[in-house]
């Protein structure tokens, strides 16, 4: 036997393990078919942690710090092995040891689209990735549900097994979170905060804890951008306004018409229930925007007429304004007046609702 095989063959006394790699997870210590000897000295530096294995079974776990290996400080591998009244000869072990150091700026992406439900916009394909960071809490469980028996386990052989994990409890998260979906880019924080909430829950399992985890963007097709945008514009218009703008283009492109006054009514109409019809949906699908502005509808009965002054039309008036008109002359019998429902311009005395205004104003002087 050479002088290499008897120093093989001398049993082991130190066993510690330094670290330089800066990706591994877990390494096996290497006895080469020797005997480790009672009374060796374990050294499990900061940001470690030694497992002890007897013939695939998990033994002693050992926190940083200098260890003299005994009985007294191994009481399950004693027990495994039958140690009942102490044992002084050399004894077979695997010793793992396990990094507890955390491992910063790890990437996680959606390889695949997301589908969510979202209750304003149906269906929504949305993509995101971010970081996340991770560590070790336990070796023992780390190596009996992930690394197994592995002479050494890299951040790149775990990785793959996380990302899948994140992209189904990112989804939970965004189905739970009571997040819009065109509120998601300014609740990231939140968003980051939910999904690690939910990954630690089933990591602690696996002896790994999220130290941290970072939704950086979360994207959508084109078209949906489009559509929130509009949405969010439209949502923030006030009702009142949009519907004398709608007015205004459509009495802008009956002037266009040959119809004449007829015609201009008849688009005024028209542009009138479209007005209301924006407004009508965009108060049925934004109740939230509408009891943020706590603005009352209108008081029943209330009902209001547009006035021709010369060749432009004027109001809307309601009926309190319209009586002051009539005493200071400005509203006429001959007056031309239009509200909605009606199919054209007509003169004030000729309706209804305005004859009795003149019941105090006496007619015109006889030419």
């Amino acid at each position: 036997m050479g002088l290499f095989d008897k120093l093989r063959n001398e049993f082991i006394d130190i066993i510690q393990w330094e670290d330089s790699s800066g990706d591994t997870l877990v390494w096996k210590f290497p006895r080469y078919n020797n005997e480790i000897k009672m009374n060796a000295k374990l050294t499990v530096r900061e940001s470690q942690q030694a497992v002890f294995l007897n013939e695939g079974t998990i033994a002693d776990v050992f926190q940083p710090g200098m260890y003299t290996l005994q009985t007294q400080n191994m009481p399950i591998l004693a027990t495994l092995k039958g140690w009942k009244y102490g044992f002084e000869s050399p004894f077979k072990a695997d010793v793992f040891f396990i990094s507890t150091r955390q491992f910063v700026d790890q990437r996680w992406g959606t390889k695949n689209a997301i589908t969510l439900d979202d209750p304003r916009f149906g269906m929504i394909e949305l993509r995101a990735f971010g970081t996340f960071a991770f560590r070790v809490i336990d070796g023992g469980k780390f190596i009996k549900e992930i690394a197994g028996t592995e002479g050494q386990f890299t951040t790149d052989e775990i990785n793959g097994q996380l990302r899948s994990l994140m992209v189904t409890k990112f989804t939970n998260a965004i189905g739970s979170g009571n997040i819009p979906v065109d509120k998601l880019a300014a609740n990231l924080e939140e968003l980051s905060q939910a999904c690690q909430d939910k990954l630690n829950e089933d990591f602690d399992a696996y002896g790994l804890k999220i130290t941290k985890f970072l939704v950086e963007n979360v994207s959508m097709p084109d078209d949906i951008k489009k559509e929130i945008f509009d949405y969010s514009r439209l949502n923030r218009i006030d009702m009142q306004k949009l519907a004398q703008f709608k007015t205004a283009q459509s009495i802008e492109i009956a002037a266009e018409n040959p119809g004449g006054i007829a015609g201009m009514g008849v688009g005024l109409g028209v542009g009138m229930n479209m007005g209301n019809v924006v407004a009508n949906s965009l108060s049925n699908a934004g109740n939230t925007a509408a009891q943020t502005q706590n603005t009352p509808p209108p008081l029943p009965g209330s009902v209001q007429f547009f006035v021709a002054s010369g060749t432009e039309q004027t109001g809307p008036f309601g009926n309190d304004q319209l009586t002051q008109m009539v005493q200071t002359g400005t509203l006429k019998r001959e007056t031309l007046v239009w509200k909605a429902g009606m199919a054209q311009w007509t003169a004030a005395a000729a309706v209804a609702e305005l004859s009795t205004l003149f019941n105090n104003v006496p007619p015109p002087l006889p030419a």
